[in-house]
């Protein structure tokens, strides 16, 4: 066996721009400005003209060139801007790139052949407040945590470069470049790998509806990458449809196969594809799921899609997603949210009380199927019981409803113990996937506000737009609540969202733990076999009484998955025997009723 075999294996993604080291040595800066009628490039103590080779392309192949080296793109203007492609970024979004080796890091994980979907129990983190270091490095420390808990998939939220030191991640602007204040390139690789070699998949959040307000250089080199023909609520839309978007499909495209072959990610989770406004014969959502599927091993795409489009996820005839795997079901997170909280502000309340949306939402997966939604002003939603349960991934807590809360309370801190662990039985043994928010497993008291980093008047106002955007709410109409809100900017507002995982050792937190381990256990052997049985239409639902609902799903083999709940504070009645064998019950019931809080989960 060859020393490099041994050591393992490169993954590289070729790009259509960027820079790639030669074969023969040397590096090829490749670029397209179709609105430059010529370009230099920026390196150490020079700065060269590039070829125009049409259409907009400049294109310098550079001897001396190699890893490490650092360079910019020099506009007519004299502006310096980083590569559009850059795969690093050692100074953030205005300085240069740095060019990277991929083959440089060699992988350990030649072994590893990936998941089957319906095995998913995902656990989304923000790297950055994941541990004290919020480091790439750091996150693989906790990974054996993650693996005990019984998680199998990692989803972290965006990393593409964002400007300054501290940011969820969608205000990305450098999309092929992962953060440098978590760390390199390798270190990304790095986590990934030990991620694998303890059996869990690795999803990565990415963000191809519109690029942050600081830092985005497109404009001024390539106007035609975005239109004011489609709008979003960011600011100018992606020009997916117009002249000259072939170009900017494939700079989207390929970023997509760039992080799931040269960082061997599992899958993708796409934000807000909503907002991805497509008028051509073939949608891009569709043409970047089929070339990033092609490569031969399972990739699992996953959307968020406030429209509840079912016809993205729709199966073949073998029962294996056509493009998508799933989407983020924000309906059940409202229906148990509502029901755990009493909450009833902006769309809550469409959702408070109606407990034939809470049976929907749990049996069929959308709540809001066509029906009128007032809040949005129109109807929301298609049919979705052709779908498999495995299409909806479930959750009570995600970063976006803790996150856009105005002090980012987690629901631990907003509603009683025992209503939390009733719709946390319900979501983590339910056939659709589940999906914890980091520490949410031993009920970390640590909000997680909105924070970021962002200089001078734009960061004034990100601070009173925060503030503002909340006085609609009656808890802030008045100013003096409005100033409490924790002020985005400001760095112990991301501090304070560090998770203390010093926490497990105390006696409450660690029984929260051992509740959730146990309930992945149970999933793990009694209702993980169970799904790719569960085919269109395996469920139904019936309204007992206000909050009180019995949801059956039926497998293709006529075994029989059975809910039954008490979502409210009083006792209810009518409930069935249980028939089979309880796989999990919270609370009691009898001839008389059932507790407040009630969750019984059966299998027959």
């Amino acid at each position: 066996m060859l020393e490099a075999e041994r050591r393992g294996v490169a993954r590289g993604h070729r790009l259509p721009q960027g820079a790639e080291l030669q074969p023969g040595g040397g590096v090829c800066f490749r670029l397209w400005a179709p609105g430059c009628d010529r370009v230099g490039l920026a390196l150490p103590g020079e700065v060269r003209p590039m070829s125009a080779l049409g259409e907009g392309w400049y294109e310098l192949s550079v001897n001396g060139a190699g890893a490490g080296t650092r360079y910019q793109f020099v506009l007519p203007d004299g502006l310096r801007v980083p590569d559009p492609a850059s795969r690093f970024q050692p100074d953030d979004v205005h300085g240069p790139s740095e060019v990277v080796d991929p083959a440089a890091y060699r992988w350990q994980d030649e072994e590893w052949n990936g998941r089957p979907w319906h095995e998913a129990v995902v656990y989304e983190l923000h790297v950055g407040t994941f541990t004290a270091a919020g480091t790439f490095r750091g996150a693989i420390e906790r990974l054996d945590h993650l693996a005990a808990l019984g998680v199998t998939a990692i989803e972290i939220m965006p990393v593409a470069d964002f400007p300054g030191a501290r940011n969820w991640g969608y205000d990305g602007v450098l999309l092929y470049a992962p953060d440098s204040s978590y760390g390199r390139p390798e270190d990304l690789k790095a986590l990934v790998d030990a991620a694998h070699a303890r059996g869990l998949m690795m999803l990565l959040d990415v963000v191809y509806n519109h690029f942050g307000p600081d830092g985005n250089y497109l404009p001024a080199y390539a106007p035609p990458f975005f239109t004011d023909r489609h709008k979003t609520p960011w600011g100018a839309a992606i020009n997916y449809d117009g002249t000259h978007s072939r170009a900017v499909r494939e700079f989207i495209i390929h970023n997509a196969q760039y992080w799931i072959e040269e960082y061997n990610f599992d899958g993708l989770r796409l934000d807000a594809v909503h907002a991805i406004i497509d008028d051509s014969v073939r949608h891009v959502l569709d043409e970047l799921a089929e070339r990033v599927r092609a490569g031969g091993r399972p990739v699992h795409l996953v959307l968020e899609n406030e429209e509840n489009q079912a016809r993205r996820l729709l199966r073949d005839d073998t029962g294996l997603p056509r493009h998508f795997a799933a989407q983020w079901n924000d309906d059940v997170h409202h229906v148990l949210h509502v029901a755990a909280t009493g909450e009833d502000e902006g769309y809550y309340a469409e959702y408070l009380g109606d407990t034939d949306m809470l049976g929907r939402a749990l049996a069929e997966g959308f709540a809001f199927q066509g029906q009128m939604m007032q809040f949005r002003g129109h109807p929301r939603g298609e049919p979705s019981s052709l779908l498999p349960p495995t299409a909806f991934v479930a959750f009570i807590q995600n970063h976006d409803q803790i996150g856009n809360r105005a002090f980012g309370e987690r629901l631990t801190a907003i509603a009683a113990a025992d209503a939390v662990r009733a719709v946390a039985a319900i979501y983590l043994l339910s056939p659709q996937v589940p999906m914890l928010f980091m520490g949410e497993e031993w009920g970390a008291a640590q909000p997680f506000p909105f924070f970021c980093d962002f200089g001078g008047d734009l960061g004034d106002a990100v601070r009173q737009g925060r503030r503002l955007e909340f006085a609609k709410f009656r808890e802030f109409r008045d100013e003096t609540m409005r100033e409490r809100i924790p002020d985005p900017q400001a760095e112990s507002t991301f501090a304070s969202a560090k998770l203390d995982w010093g926490a497990l050792r105390r006696p409450e937190h660690a029984a929260w733990f051992e509740f959730y381990r146990r309930l992945l256990e149970v999933r793990h052997d009694a209702v993980t076999p169970l799904l790719p049985f569960f085919g269109p239409h395996a469920g139904r639902y019936e309204v007992l009484a206000a909050g009180a609902v019995v949801v059956r799903w039926r497998s293709q083999r006529n075994e029989e998955l059975t809910l039954a709940a008490n979502l409210s504070g009083v006792h209810r009645s009518g409930f069935p025997h249980a028939r089979g064998r309880i796989l999990w019950q919270e609370r009691q019931s009898s001839e008389a009723g059932a507790d407040p809080w009630f969750v019984r989960w059966s299998l027959e």
